[in-house]
């Protein structure tokens, strides 16, 4: 394998140029997939959409972004990443005039699809581009923590947005608010280094065989939650799904250039990573569905309220991703910080298990986001960081793909089987129990059941992370606490 390294400016100066660009690219991508969630309700109305049919809004994004990740990433590695970067703000842009501008259901959907296909091609390259922006050391360790933190911040922030923009502007903003934001950000990009190429061949069957097997798996999950289980297509999108990635497996052994090199896999810090990002992800997207359905069908909270409601979770999320990860990290080791962070949103998830109707905020809502949205923070940084961590520089691309691809799919997985746990206890419910009551000890289940999921990545740390007493020397906590002197980075 032949490898291209350009050259890179890794000063302090450069790196801050490019982090604020990098971290608002990933931002935005997460952002687009919660942000339509709370206006779906207007969308439906202004297209004409069956209520079966709004679902397709959020599906196919997910769809099209999480199965891309991986020949994306790949793709960014051979091609050039900022290039790739470059490639699909344009393209993201043209996708959220589409939408904006969309006259029905269909194009509103074939515009959601086409943003979630660009999102794949910007957000593994925009890791490797950070990667490739800063050295490695604490420096590098801030700068993906902020990274990751976008991850968990962008859903909220998706949500507080998108709450706003239906209230007070319509829902047809919550496309076009994307396009200032994207240019401004393409317009950034002079900032960032062009990054290391892989010469390596480009691996057609394994690309096809995992985007189709990714799409089949994240369809399948999506499909449970209005359908069950053992419905027909279900059944058929799951052996579907398991025939193609068995396929893939096979591809990747006897690959020349397999899209995911077995030295990405090799690192048991890195594979425990990308499982515990994948409960992450499925504890936090059922979270989210579920207070917002408390908010809005038990409390009755409008759109707008409902968007301020989850700010506590935002600015706790950036604390815990932007100070208190930072320098737990530097100062402990991955396993003490992962370990932390989970067993703290877990118990944030556990309070929130004591929602019930016409409850004050401040009781339960409220502060239960604060101790989650640290929890989570602190969580994003410790599996970005492991996620990228002692890999080529040339291969960061596909390893950046295969820890956004854990998130993608831990969030539809989680979804799914949340939300039917939460269906079942409702319906469950003993005959005369008023509906708030009905509802909302299905959504309380749901989030219970989420410590389980917390609980579990917590196992998966102590067993696969390094149990180093300190992966930096004091020197570096002080460094971690800022680039440039700055909490934020920049």
């Amino acid at each position: 394998m032949s490898v291209r390294t350009t050259s890179r400016d890794t000063s302090p100066r450069r790196g801050a140029l490019a982090l604020p660009v990098i971290a608002a690219a990933q931002l935005l991508m997460v952002m687009d997939g919660t942000i339509v969630t709370v206006g779906l309700p207007n969308i439906g109305r202004g297209l004409g959409m069956a209520e079966a049919d709004l679902s397709w809004v959020l599906t196919s994004y997910s769809l099209a972004f999480g199965g891309l990740l991986l020949p994306a990433g790949r793709a960014g590695d051979l091609f050039g990443r900022r290039r790739l970067f470059r490639v699909g703000l344009v393209m993201f842009i043209g996708a959220s005039l589409l939408g904006g501008l969309a006259p029905n259901g269909e194009v509103l959907i074939a515009a959601r699809a086409l943003q979630g296909i660009t999102a794949a091609m910007i957000a593994p390259a925009a890791l490797s581009l950070l990667a490739d922006a800063f050295p490695a050391g604490p420096r590098r360790d801030k700068a993906l923590g902020l990274y990751g933190a976008m991850g968990g911040l962008g859903s909220v922030v998706g949500l507080l947005l998108g709450g706003a923009l239906t209230e007070y502007l319509g829902w047809r903003w919550i496309m076009f608010v994307n396009v200032p934001i994207a240019l401004a950000i393409l317009l950034g990009t002079t900032a960032l280094p062009p990054g290391t190429r892989d010469r390596g061949g480009l691996d057609l069957p394994g690309g096809i065989t995992a985007t189709l097997g990714l799409v089949s798996l994240i369809y399948m999950i999506n499909r449970v939650g209005g359908h069950g289980w053992g419905e027909t297509l279900t059944i058929a999108s799951a052996v579907t799904a398991a025939a193609l990635l068995l396929v893939f497996v096979v591809i990747q052994r006897r690959a020349r250039h397999p899209m995911l090199p077995s030295a990405v896999l090799a690192d048991r810090g890195r594979l425990g990573a990308t499982l515990i990002m994948f409960l992450m992800g499925g504890g936090m997207l059922a979270t989210f569905y579920f207070l917002t359905l408390y908010m809005q069908a038990i409390n009755h909270y409008p759109p707008m309220l409902t968007g301020v409601a989850y700010l506590p979770m935002a600015v706790s999320i950036g604390v815990g991703s932007g100070v208190i990860g930072p320098n737990l990290q530097a100062a402990t080791s991955a396993r003490t910080l992962t370990v932390t962070a989970m067993a703290v949103s877990a118990l944030g998830m556990a309070w929130f298990s004591l929602l019930a109707p016409g409850q004050s905020p401040w009781v339960v809502l409220l502060p239960a986001q604060v101790v989650v949205g640290v929890g989570l923070g602190m969580g994003f940084v410790a599996c970005t960081i492991a996620g990228v961590r002692g890999v080529a520089r040339q291969q960061t691309g596909i390893a950046s793909g295969l820890i956004n691809t854990s998130q993608q799919v831990g969030g539809a997985f989680g979804l799914a089987l949340l939300a039917g746990l939460a269906t079942r206890v409702s319906s469950g419910r003993p005959p005369g129990t008023p509906a708030p009551e009905a509802l909302t000890a299905g959504y309380t289940a749901g989030l219970l059941a989420g410590v389980v999921a917390y609980l579990t990545a917590t196992l998966v740390a102590t067993l696969t992370l390094t149990r180093r007493e300190a992966e930096h020397s004091h020197e570096a906590v002080r460094l971690s606490a800022g680039i440039n002197g700055s909490p934020q980075g920049s």
